[in-house]
């Protein structure tokens, strides 16, 4: 990912795994129109887990909410593939780390969003469709590796989470199944 932030020309970045896609051909222009029309550093939206073979076949729902100051420490966080940010934001507050591997993205929108305090707008809508089978959810011992690393993104921030903070952080998914 880093690589491809080097590579980056345009004003906002987005990233999309190889397996994910956008769920409309409208998806960049309402995101640049919000970009037009607001002061948002970011905008990020909802996202479908849909089955691996059949992409019409939603999984689990992902409604991600208008993001308010701490949610974080709620156990929230934006569907890392819906998030657009302004190139400007990565060149001030830093690139992926690369010493974290299933929560670079958690740690990076920690970052930007929690302890920076970014300028964030939600489009309500569904911007991305994921392909169910991503590392971190693969397993219990992925998923028990994933919180370890979700802990060492909070300490790598000096900033502190809840007690309860990363046990909510999975809690939350539970209820994307219905």
């Amino acid at each position: 990912m880093n690589k491809g932030l080097k590579l980056a020309t345009g004003d906002i970045i987005a990233i999309l795994n190889s397996d994910d896609f956008y769920a409309d051909k409208n998806v960049v222009s309402d995101i640049i129109m919000l970009f037009e029309t607001s002061n948002a550093d970011a905008i990020y939206a909802d996202l479908d887990y849909v089955n691996q073979k059949d992409s019409s076949m939603i999984i689990r729902k992902w409604r991600s909410g208008k993001y308010k100051q701490n949610m974080f420490k709620w156990g929230w966080m934006p569907p890392h593939p819906t998030l657009f940010v302004k190139n400007n934001v990565y060149k001030k507050y830093g690139n992926f780390n690369l010493d974290l591997k299933s929560a670079a993205d958690y740690e990076i929108m920690l970052r930007f969003i929690h302890k920076h305090k970014i300028m964030l707008e939600y489009l309500q809508r569904i911007t991305v469709k994921m392909r169910i089978g991503g590392l971190s959810n693969s397993s219990i011992k992925h998923r028990l590796f994933a919180n370890k690393e979700d802990r060492k993104a909070w300490k790598i921030n000096n900033v502190q989470p809840y007690f309860f903070t990363l046990i909510l952080k999975p809690l939350r998914k539970i209820f994307q199944y219905f």
